[in-house]
């Protein structure tokens, strides 16, 4: 499908999964049909699909394709050993991205529902349709956060405020319309006439090439910055907020996003400037106490060394590569969920604000 204005990235069509191959992305929106587990595993971690919320909707999508692999192969199969194979499914798309918590959290939920019927029927059909069904509700479910995240967080937005982005918590990285752009972009609908600054996001340019795109699609007025000047644009004055996404939080509030976050939010620190995060529940992580236990995915040097021409001579070059960041609590203002506005102390408060109605 053409791209929406809620830049969709992976959606279902009748018993098939597409994704838009988002390192296409702004040059051309390209397509995939995805039919395997094996080859949502590798869209997953070639970052063909990419953003915490939009990689766990991936992962439910790929639970159901696995279901149908394993009933196409083994239509007899007995209920203990299709779960045992999806359980290996789950494992597979599971260890893709280990930072960012969603894709756990949502193959949580697909395996859960299988036990379910599992305990209850073996007809192919029903289980089926109904791991579609769950899968669906998990990626509407996204779409819906988002909204309201867009809604809770845009309240704290003042008229002509200049706000600072990094990497891409748009759309594209979610079930539709986004985190930290959705905040943007309910603002921007609210006529309160801001302005973005973009961060490039190196090494792969989420910024540069994602963030602006959806910001140009939606309408919205922009700038794109590199990374090292973020804090000569916050001296300057044109930066009075801060706003991204994270792939995973923890309970006492520490918050993962990609790389170079971190020198955002000390830089936003230093300039009096207040720096949000915005992420769905699924993000939160109450089983771990601090951000100091969160996974930090390494990705390979060839990411750093493909910015440079020099031949031969980059592939000698020993290259630091971590994928994210961890953002400590006290430099975070406030985590906007799609149950509002939190601000701290957010140690036992969390899980609280997540209940609430």
């Amino acid at each position: 499908m053409p791209p929406t204005p809620d830049m969709i990235p992976i959606w279902r069509d009748g018993d098939a999964v597409w994704i838009v191959d988002q390192r296409r992305l702004p040059v051309v929106w390209e397509e995939h049909r995805i039919d395997t587990v094996a080859q949502m595993a590798e869209a997953i971690r070639t970052l063909a699909v990419r953003g915490a919320p939009a990689i766990g909707i991936a992962g439910a999508y790929g639970y159901w394709i696995a279901a149908q692999e394993i009933l196409a192969g083994s239509p007899e199969i007995a209920a203990p050993a299709m779960l045992a194979r999806l359980a290996d499914a789950a494992a597979q798309l599971r260890t893709t991205r280990p930072t960012a918590v969603n894709l756990g959290w949502a193959l949580d939920k697909m395996h859960a529902k299988a036990s379910e019927l599992l305990t209850v029927t073996m007809v192919a059909p029903l289980l089926i349709g109904a791991l579609g069904v769950e899968a669906q509700h998990i990626a509407e479910s996204d779409l819906q956060m988002c909204r309201l995240i867009g809604s809770s967080g845009a309240v704290l937005i003042q008229h002509g405020e200049g706000i600072l982005t990094h990497c891409n918590a748009g759309g594209l990285a979610t079930g539709g319309y986004g985190t930290a752009l959705g905040v943007i972009r309910a603002a921007h609908a609210m006529d309160l006439d801001i302005h973005v600054f973009v961060d490039e996001t190196r090494p792969l340019g989420q910024g540069a090439r994602l963030t602006t795109y959806e910001l140009q699609q939606a309408g919205i007025p922009f700038t794109l910055i590199t990374d090292s000047m973020a804090g000569s644009v916050m001296a300057s004055g044109r930066i009075q907020r801060v706003i991204t996404g994270a792939d995973r939080i923890a309970a006492n509030g520490d918050a993962v996003n990609k790389i170079g976050t971190y020198g955002v939010a000390v830089l936003a620190k230093y300039h009096g400037i207040p720096f949000h995060i915005a992420a769905p529940s699924s993000t939160v992580d109450l089983s771990l106490a601090s951000g100091d236990l969160i996974p930090i995915e390494e990705r390979d040097a060839t990411e750093v060394h493909a910015h440079y021409d020099a031949s031969d001579y980059f592939a000698q070059v020993p290259v630091f590569n971590p994928a994210f960041d961890m953002i400590p609590h006290e430099l975070i203002a406030s985590i906007i969920t799609e149950q509002g506005v939190l601000e701290p102390p957010y140690e036992g408060r969390l899980a609280e604000h997540l209940l609430s109605a």
